[in-house]
């Protein structure tokens, strides 16, 4: 059986890597298609991943996702096309959804994010099953049109997919020139483009600003788009390692001494890997982080005295070692995403 995997964000990357392999290992024949997005195409290098990149990032306003989403759709029907397959598999890619809806082949979501209302009213309906974890319930997901006899939970959070069989690469720090001889901090700039916090964010970068002035640290900042890079880069000179390029985050967390992010996959990565994760996202609670806050992971700031007195807490000696103890515990009761869905859609689809 052939199918097609649908690669849009860099937490994409990761966590269909590992399912490409687990249904490799099961007989399915895998390709894989992405669109021109700056960490997705470093982080598939990365990871030794090929695919074909059709189409490109539509960017922050909505004309823009809507010409970049009709263009997509036309050149990934060619691809569908020539390459045939019998099934599709994305984190709700709109273009890949209404590819297969319309060319009649099944399509199988992934997803971790009922608040991203537009994708998944785009995408739900047109889904014959969605994968999702456990702690979202199934309301969340039946109001966008599926049936909740098509909903099938994983006991995991998505990060588990990777992390599960994960070793961590020491030489990160040394192409980064960091050292564990002082603090690692990590900043990553809020998801400003996304459809459901457009217009919103901007903490971490405030918080950044004074952790430089107040904590003796190395400060790493990791921002989403070339315009952040430009920015970023003039605002705080020599102060912080801001990254131009895409490096391998997972082991840059490992190392870290900290996280204060912006939302999204990298504040459950890290705090599955027993990182402190001081939580900037602008929105609304999300089910994940209110799972991860009241398990203790994750600490959620509204303002930057609110993240720097977190910080301070959280960077006191042995606190880091509290939290992957933690960390180790819950990552083991989890099962492997990836596995899970690999040997549901091999029974499905058999």
């Amino acid at each position: 059986m052939r199918v097609l995997i649908d690669i849009l964000t860099p937490k994409q990357c990761r966590f269909f890597s590992a399912l490409s392999k687990k249904l490799e290992r099961r007989g399915f024949e895998v390709f894989k298609t992405a669109r021109r997005f700056r960490e997705v195409v470093e982080l598939l290098g990365i990871l030794g991943e090929e695919a074909y990149i059709v189409g490109r990032y539509g960017g922050a306003t909505l004309e823009g996702k809507l010409d970049a989403s009709l263009e997509r759709m036309l050149e990934l029907k060619k691809v569908f096309h020539r390459l045939k397959p019998d099934l599709v598999v994305s984190f709700s890619s709109p273009e890949a959804s209404r590819i297969a809806f319309g060319l009649g082949t099944p399509h199988i979501a992934v997803n971790d994010s009922p608040h991203s209302e537009a994708v998944a009213r785009l995408t739900i309906p047109l889904s014959r099953v969605l994968f999702t974890p456990w702690i979202i319930p199934k309301a969340a997901w039946t109001r966008y049109g599926i049936a909740p006899s098509r909903i099938i939970k994983y006991r995991a959070l998505d990060p588990a997919a990777w992390l599960k069989e994960f070793k961590p690469n020491p030489k990160v720090l040394t192409e980064l020139g960091l050292d564990t001889g002082r603090p690692i901090a990590v900043f990553r700039l809020e998801e400003s483009h996304a459809s459901y916090i457009l217009g919103m964010g901007g903490l971490v970068e405030e918080v950044a600003k004074k952790a430089s002035e107040r904590f003796d640290l190395q400060l790493v900042i990791m921002p989403r788009y070339d315009e952040q890079v430009n920015r970023i880069e003039k605002v705080f000179g020599g102060k912080a390692l801001v990254l131009r390029k895409t490096v391998d985050a997972a082991s840059l967390l490992y190392f870290a001494s900290i996280l204060v992010g912006g939302g999204g996959t990298m504040n459950i990565e890290a705090a599955l890997l027993g990182v402190p994760v001081v939580s900037c996202y602008p929105g609304q609670t999300t089910y994940v982080e209110r799972y991860l806050v009241e398990k203790g992971f994750i600490r959620r700031a509204s303002n930057p005295d609110e993240a720097l007195a977190y910080m301070e807490k959280l960077l006191e000696p042995g606190e880091k070692a509290r939290f992957e103890n933690m960390a180790k515990k819950t990552l083991k009761a989890m099962v492997n995403p990836a596995e899970f869905i690999a040997e549901k859609l091999g029974t499905i689809f058999s």
